[in-house]
C-alpha cells in the first residue's frame, strides 16, 4: 500500500466525522453517566486544525454539540484534558485564579522513543514487528498493577496511532485524585531511573517487592523471543559489552571470559542467568550475597518508561481515542487486552485503509480487532457504497446510517471493544447504585424499627 499523503487530509476527515466517528459511545464515555450536573460541559477538548492552528478551551453542551462542531472543523487532532470549575471556553470571563481543573481520569502515556538506548532495530519515532512486543509487556505490567496492586477497574487501553499506547483509568474515585496521588501511583510504577547518561538504570536489593517480582514474571515471558532472539542483546562483544557493564565487578570478568564460546544470545543468557540464580540459592543458605542482575537487565530493557508530568497534572492534555494521527493516518484504537499479543500497529485502521464494502464483503462485527485486512480507500469506497445505501433506503436516520457505515469497515471491532468497557463502566455503576440504595433503606429501616420499638 502507498504511504499516507497527509494532504489527503482535508478530503478524508469530513467522510471520517460525518459517517465514522463514534459520537454515541464517545459522549457516553465523557459524560460518565451524569455523575454530576454538568459534568460534559466543563470538560477541555483542544483541536489541531490545518496548518497546526492550536485551539484550547473547547467545551461543548452536550456530546450532540462536540458532533457538530468536529463536523464543522473538522480537527487533525483531538486532545481531552481535565473537568474545570467553569466551562473551559468561558475560561477568559473567570476571575483570576478561579478556573482550575478539577480532576480527570489517571492517564499514562507510553512512548516507544524512550526506549531508544535498549533497542538495536528502530530509534526516534520508527517502529517494527520486533520493538512494539516493549509495548505489548508495558501494557501487561502495568494492567496487571493497576488492578491487583491498586485497585482499578475500568482501564482503557489504546493505540495512539504512531509509536506508542495510552491508559486512562476512569474510576470515579480515582479521576478526583489529587496532583500528589498520581505522582505517587506513577512512581510506585517506575523502575527504570535516569537520564542518557546513567549506565545502569535498575537497582534491586533484598528484600525485593512484590511488585518486582511480578513484573519479572511477566517480562521473562517475552525476553527470550524479544531481547535475545529479536533485538540479540548478546550477539557481538559491542552489545554484550553494554549489557555486562550492569553486572557487578565480580561476576563481570567470568562472564566476558565465557561468553565468546557460547553460540548465540540465548546460551550467553542461560549462563549469566544461572550464574545469578546460584548466588541466589546461596544466599538462601546464609553464604555470600544475592546478585538480581539478571532481573535488572531484562527490566532496564523491558520494564515500562512512563512519563511521570502527564499522568501526574490534571490539566494535562492527552490525545483522544479515535482521533487521527495526521502523519501516519492511523486511528487512535481501544486494545482488546484478550488479544493483545496478536495486536499489529501496522494493521491498525487509517483513514484510508481497508473498506470490505462492494466487492470485498464486510468484516464480521466479532471479528479480532487485530487481524489484519487488506487496504484500500476507505473513505472513497465509503461514500460510494453510502450512496448505494441511501438509494435503497432514503427514510434511514442519521445516526443508523452512521452506525451501519462504520460496520461495514475495520472500525467496527474497535468500536465495539470501547462499547464493551462502557458497558462494563455502566454496568459497575448501576450496581454501585443498588449497593448505596440498599444501604440507605437498610439504615433508614433500622432508625424506623428503632423510633417503633
Amino acid at each position: 500500500m502507498a504511504p499516507f499523503e497527509p494532504a489527503a487530509l482535508p478530503e478524508l476527515l469530513p467522510v471520517f466525522y460525518r459517517r465514522l466517528f463514534p459520537h454515541g459511545a464517545y459522549g457516553r464515555w465523557l459524560g460518565y453517566g451524569g455523575v454530576e450536573k454538568n459534568y460534559f460541559q466543563l470538560r477541555e477538548f483542544s483541536f489541531t486544525l490545518r496548518d497546526d492552528v492550536y485551539v484550547r478551551f473547547q467545551s461543548f453542551g452536550s456530546p450532540q454539540e462536540l458532533e457538530k462542531e468536529l463536523q464543522r472543523t473538522n480537527p487533525y487532532k483531538i486532545d481531552i484534558g481535565a473537568v474545570y470549575s467553569h466551562r473551559p471556553n468561558q475560561h477568559n470571563t473567570v476571575h483570576l485564579g478561579a478556573f482550575q481543573p478539577v480532576e480527570k481520569e489517571l492517564v499514562f502515556d507510553i512512548d516507544m522513543t524512550d526506549y531508544d538506548d535498549v533497542r538495536t532495530c528502530c530509534s526516534s519515532a520508527d517502529i517494527c514487528s520486533k520493538c512494539w512486543t516493549l509495548m505489548t509487556i508495558a501494557v501487561r505490567v502495568i494492567d496487571r498493577a493497576l488492578v491487583e496492586d491498586l485497585g482499578m477497574k475500568h482501564r482503557l487501553w489504546v493505540y495512539s496511532g504512531r509509536r506508542g499506547v495510552h491508559c486512562w483509568v476512569c474510576d470515579d474515585a480515582v479521576r478526583k485524585w489529587s496532583p500528589a496521588l498520581r505522582a505517587a501511583a506513577v512512581e510506585y510504577l517506575s523502575l527504570v531511573k535516569g537520564g542518557a547518561e546513567t549506565v545502569k538504570k535498575v537497582n534491586l536489593s533484598e528484600p525485593v517487592h512484590p511488585f518486582i517480582r511480578r513484573s519479572v514474571n511477566v517480562v521473562e515471558k517475552y525476553f527470550e523471543a524479544y531481547a535475545l532472539q529479536g533485538q540479540d542483546v548478546l550477539g557481538s562483544p559491542e552489545r554484550w559489552d553494554k549489557v555486562l557493564a550492569l553486572v557487578p565487578e565480580e561476576h563481570r570478568e567470568l562472564l566476558q571470559s565465557e561468553f565468546p564460546k557460547k553460540r548465540d544470545s540465548v546460551q550467553r543468557w542461560e549462563l549469566l542467568k544461572g550464574r545469578m540464580e546460584r548466588t541466589r540459592r546461596a544466599a538462601g543458605s546464609g553464604k555470600g550475597t544475592a546478585c538480581y542482575a539478571d532481573w535488572e537487565i531484562m527490566l532496564q530493557y523491558c520494564f515500562p518508561r512512563l512519563d511521570i508530568n502527564v499522568s501526574k497534572g490534571i490539566g494535562h492534555l492527552l490525545k483522544s481515542p479515535f482521533s487521527v494521527h495526521p502523519k501516519t493516518g492511523r486511528i487512535s484504537v481501544p486494545l482488546d487486552l484478550q488479544r493483545l499479543d496478536d495486536f499489529d500497529p501496522f494493521a491498525v485502521p487509517t483513514i484510508r485503509s481497508a473498506h470490505q464494502a462492494g466487492g470485498g464483503g464486510s468484516p464480521a462485527v466479532g471479528s479480532p480487532p487485530h487481524a489484519a485486512l487488506p487496504c484500500s480507500s476507505l473513505c472513497q469506497e465509503l461514500d460510494e457504497a453510502g450512496d448505494d445505501a441511501e438509494q435503497e433506503d432514503s427514510e434511514e436516520t442519521e445516526p443508523k446510517r452512521r452506525m451501519r457505515d462504520y460496520r461495514r469497515t475495520q472500525l467496527a471491532p474497535y468500536v465495539k471493544a470501547f462499547e464493551q468497557f462502557l458497558e462494563e463502566m455502566e454496568r459497575a455503576r448501576r450496581g454501585e447504585r443498588l449497593w448505596r440504595s440498599g444501604e440507605r433503606w437498610g439504615s433508614r429501616r433500622s432508625q424506623l424499627l428503632f423510633i417503633a420499638y
